[in-house]
């Protein structure tokens, strides 16, 4: 991809579904609202209320049915791509505005359901790395880093990398300037006071006890990707 400092106008569809996982979505929400000459559609199958894996809640603006043409497709992850990834008329939609957008990205697990859509065969991808391994069964490359870019498809690893996610996509269609201005006016600046936020720094019991902690739900994953590879 090549910088695009002159564009016109750009449109970025940002889909909504129940049970995502908020900061998936309000991290690259944040930078995206700021670049110029662009128009978010929030996008859901419906203008009803969608909640959060956590209970907060996200209004809609644009149905399915009546978006338009869009220049760049996002998809969060959460806990409700479980269902979403057996869900035909959703991964439809994905599949139309994902095939005629000049960017189709995701940010989290929301890269299964681009891939359930076949979206992503072909391409280097990430995600959560506690779905790399159901992302790979998809057939999709997967990578180990925390923005993947190959051609016009952009992935983000789990949930915080959506911030670094969307400044690359800033940088990468308005230039350096612009996302560093964005950058510093969130006074975006890291500090965590643990390494414990990769599992390639965390502590085995600290790695060892989020992995059980979610043994259940990527279990029920698991088995739907298996019955979605079947059904081809």
């Amino acid at each position: 991809m090549t910088v695009q400092e002159n564009i016109s106008s750009l449109s970025i569809g940002m889909v909504l579904f129940q049970n995502l996982t908020q900061l998936d979505f309000t991290g690259p929400y944040e930078i995206f609202a700021k670049l110029p000459n662009t128009q978010l559609h929030l996008l859901a199958e419906n203008l009803e209320p969608i909640r959060s894996e956590r209970g907060l809640s996200f209004l809609p603006d644009t149905t399915f049915d009546e978006c338009p043409a869009l220049d760049m497709l996002f998809v969060p992850g959460g806990p409700g791509v479980n269902p979403k990834m057996e869900d035909k008329n959703f991964l439809d939609f994905l599949k139309i505005q994902g095939e005629k957008a000049s960017y189709v990205t995701s940010v989290c697990t929301g890269s299964l359901l681009l891939a359930a859509a076949g979206l992503l065969q072909g391409y280097r991808a990430t995600t959560h790395w506690l779905s790399l391994d159901l992302l790979a069964m998809f057939g999709v490359e997967t990578v180990k880093e925390r923005v993947v870019i190959d051609r016009n498809r952009i992935t983000g690893a789990g949930v915080t990398s959506g911030i670094d996610f969307a400044l690359v996509i800033a940088a990468e269609l308005f230039g350096d300037k612009i996302a560093q201005e964005i950058q510093l006016g969130m006074e975006y600046n890291p500090q965590p006071p643990f390494q414990s936020g990769s599992p390639q720094t965390a502590p085995l019991d600290i790695i060892a006890s989020v992995t059980a902690a979610t043994q259940n739900r990527q279990e029920i994953r698991r088995q739907i990707v298996q019955r979605l590879l079947s059904q081809n």
